[in-house]
């Protein structure tokens, strides 16, 4: 089937990595079904798209809300819409030492990162298996492999969506279906503003963070090559070697020295 009778199904897609990666999808002349809370940015980025030539569809979706989740795919089926990519891009986190935050939005971040992967998954594997193809990018972290003082529960998300994707991948591979974890480090994107994270020591270094566009790439390429997984970046892939040989305790001191206040609270 050619790219442009598929559908991609992009959350996260106005911004950041989950925008880069709607572009190159646009440009290998696949449909697009985009996903955000915000209906401005929506239009905004499918009449983008749309100059492309592809079939771009907006949806407005709260992903940290269950009820809304099971009404997405509803809609999507009911336009009779076939997913043949799925891409698991929304994610937030929450900074603050866990004895500080605040517990309703750690667990709306649990219901975006980890819920609406698992009922976004469930739902288009199975239209998947049917068709006997398709392809999943679910979005982890470096922070799925590293202790996350700071940002305990966002780091407990990602460990979750990498081991979920690994499982299921096996679980898959029988039906022609690929899924692919991301792990990129930290990113120039609007993650860290939405998660109050500006004081942090690893943000006030503009220079450590990558590029999202860059990030998509790498991501990108490694879905259609049916890869499991991809570390984007030189300095990211030799920390995941570093985490493989060093303690966790290690590990968790050296990301609590990272992540902390530039001046310390």
């Amino acid at each position: 089937m050619e790219n442009n009778q598929k559908y991609a199904l992009i959350t996260g897609a106005t911004s950041g990595i989950g925008l880069e990666l709607a572009r190159l999808f646009a440009k290998d002349q696949f449909n697009l079904i985009i996903v955000a809370r915000n209906q401005q940015g929506l239009d905004q980025t499918a009449q983008e798209l749309s100059e492309t030539g592809v079939d771009v569809i907006p949806i407005a979706c709260d992903l940290s809300k269950m009820d809304e989740v099971e009404s997405l795919c509803t809609d999507i089926e009911q336009r009779g819409l076939p997913v043949h990519v799925l891409v698991n891009d929304a994610g937030q986190g929450l900074y603050g030492l866990f004895k500080d935050t605040e517990l309703a939005r750690e667990l709306d971040i649990v219901h975006l990162n980890i819920c609406a992967t698992i009922i976004l998954t469930k739902h288009f594997v199975k239209k998947m298996v049917e068709r006997n193809e398709g392809r999943i990018l679910n979005l982890a972290s470096i922070a799925s492999r590293t202790p996350g003082p700071w940002q305990s529960v966002y780091h407990g998300t990602k460990a979750f969506v990498l081991s979920f994707s690994e499982a299921i991948r096996e679980e898959l591979k029988d039906y022609n279906i690929t899924v692919t974890a991301l792990l990129p480090g930290p990113t120039d994107t609007d993650f860290f503003n939405k998660a109050e994270m500006q004081d942090s020591k690893i943000v006030q270094d503009k220079s450590s963070l990558s590029d999202p566009a860059r990030v998509a790439k790498d991501s990108y390429e490694a879905l259609m090559t049916g890869d499991d997984h991809v570390v984007s970046g030189f300095k990211n892939k030799m920390m995941m070697l570093m985490t493989s040989i060093t303690p966790e305790s290690t590990i968790a001191g050296m990301m609590a020295g990272m992540q902390e206040p530039a001046e310390k609270r």
